[in-house]
């Protein structure tokens, strides 16, 4: 599958466009992450454009997060570690690779980047820095949805959550205009 058919699949099954832009930033940081693990960027990219085609469709039943996504693409050609990546992202299956743990940890910091960049005075991506998102991960009650603990395990991958946290948010300012940010 190529990227503008996930797109297009992503934005058919998701009208929040919110969503769409979460899935934008997840692919972003993935894509990101693998060329700092010298892996392939369009796999793992495309793991984290479709991580949560479903999340509509599930979201009054939550259990059913992932599986769904996975059963939508199961006729669509993509490589091998794409659902097993998206399975893992939502804990549905124990991560296996560091593509696994990467998605895993970034789902979660991409929501605590742009919560972290909406309460910035600017308001803006260009103008957040890591010291400040930093400052936010440190602080239990801001964007508690955005859990610390699934952020933390980038250890797996051997990556210092400073670095991670970088590395990501760059990732985002690349897409700043996409992220409407």
């Amino acid at each position: 599958m190529q990227r503008e058919e996930a797109l297009g699949l992503v934005k058919k099954h998701l009208k929040n466009k919110n969503l769409v832009k979460h899935c934008l930033a997840v692919e972003a940081c993935m894509r990101a992450m693998a060329a700092k693990m010298d892996a392939d960027p369009d796999v793992w990219g495309m793991a984290g454009l479709l991580h949560d085609l479903d999340y509509e469709v599930t979201d009054k039943s939550p259990e059913k997060h992932a599986l769904e996504t996975v059963e939508m693409l199961k006729d669509v050609d993509l490589a091998p570690e794409i659902p097993q990546a998206i399975l893992a992202h939502a804990g549905r299956v124990p991560c296996a690779s560091p593509m696994d743990w990467s998605i895993f940890a970034i789902d979660p910091l991409t929501g605590l980047i742009i919560a972290a960049t909406l309460m910035h005075p600017s308001r803006k991506l260009a103008e957040v820095d890591t010291e400040f998102v930093m400052r936010r991960f440190k602080e239990k009650s801001f964007a508690r949805g955005a859990k610390r603990e699934d952020i933390e395990q980038v250890s797996h991958v051997g990556m210092e959550l400073n670095d991670f946290v970088s590395l990501c948010l760059g990732a985002m300012q690349g897409i700043s205009g996409d992220l409407g940010l």
